[in-house]
């Protein structure tokens, strides 16, 4: 099997068969983000797709779950995707699920007809990165829409059927912003009401603009302190019940699972305890 660039994948992903369908991110202009920087972004051949997938079938004795990469799956034909996913089930007929990254912009190209064919095909859920709930830091951030739009394209995806995960970054808006931003993103989520909710922790990557800010002065990474904080706040404001909470990426100072919103007092115990020095990732041994 051939794979282009580095490989992204959801850390729920882990035991998938991940089979690019597209090369890189159709925006690939978030200012935090150097996940895609090694490609541009273009449709993947479906003769390739069709191989790599025949070829899995080969070598894969059962092959349950299935994420379709990169960056932005989902913006790729409905025609060509419902294809895919015919592949998909012919050769695989265990599978119990296949997956991949949307954008706003994709679920807002696709028509609900579209999505509901596509859910109906097969494709049982989707991830999209909300990253803040508040405009100031989506436009610092250069995100390419606002919070209406994400959270209607979120919306718009459960109403067709679709299981939607969503991420947010802790620390993305900066100190300035720190309560905007964990507010704003309780009050997004709440709206979108998703089955999963991760929240992922700032690392400032190389070569990203917000590097440069970083190093300017103009943009003030929050450390543990400022972060659980900002998570308190947040769980404070969010209200998805039923939604599965995840802080447990490598990048978080703190792991945290629960399911809102009953888990919620657990959640802050849990936050009160960190914010007293227990059970803290160490800085080094954070990561992407």
């Amino acid at each position: 099997m051939r794979y282009k660039g580095k490989v992204y994948r959801p850390p729920s992903e882990a035991r998938s068969l991940i089979v690019q369908v597209t090369y890189g991110c159709s925006h690939n202009g978030c200012a935090f983000c150097d996940m895609y920087d090694d490609k541009q972004f273009s449709l993947r051949p479906m003769a390739e797709i069709r191989e790599d997938f025949q070829l899995a079938r080969q070598v894969y004795r059962s092959v349950e779950r299935v994420f379709l990469a990169d960056g932005d799956a989902l913006i790729r034909p409905a025609a060509q995707l419902l294809e895919i996913l015919g592949w998909v089930y012919e050769l695989f007929p265990e599978c119990q699920r296949v997956t991949c990254y949307a954008s706003p912009a994709s679920l807002h190209v696709r028509t609900e007809e579209e999505l509901r064919a596509l859910r109906a095909a097969g494709l049982t859920m989707v991830y999209m990165g909300l990253e803040s709930g508040c405009n100031a830091v989506l436009e610092w951030m250069n995100k390419g829409h606002d919070v209406a739009s994400i959270i209607a394209a979120g919306q718009k995806a459960r109403r067709c059927g679709l299981a939607l995960s969503v991420t947010a970054i802790s620390g993305l808006g900066s100190l300035d912003l720190l309560e905007d931003h964990a507010m704003g993103t309780a009050q997004a989520l709440s709206a979108m009401k998703p089955e999963y909710i991760g929240l992922l922790t700032l690392m400032v990557e190389p070569g990203t603009p917000l590097e440069r800010w970083v190093s300017q002065g103009s943009f003030v990474v929050p450390g543990a302190p400022d972060i659980l904080r900002e998570t308190e706040i947040f769980l404070h404001y969010v209200d998805s019940e039923g939604s599965v909470f995840r802080m447990n990426h490598a990048s978080n100072y703190l792991t945290l699972k629960g399911t809102l919103n009953a888990d919620k007092p657990a959640l802050l115990s849990r936050i009160h305890q960190g914010m007293l020095g227990n059970g803290l990732r160490p800085a080094y041994l954070r990561a992407l």
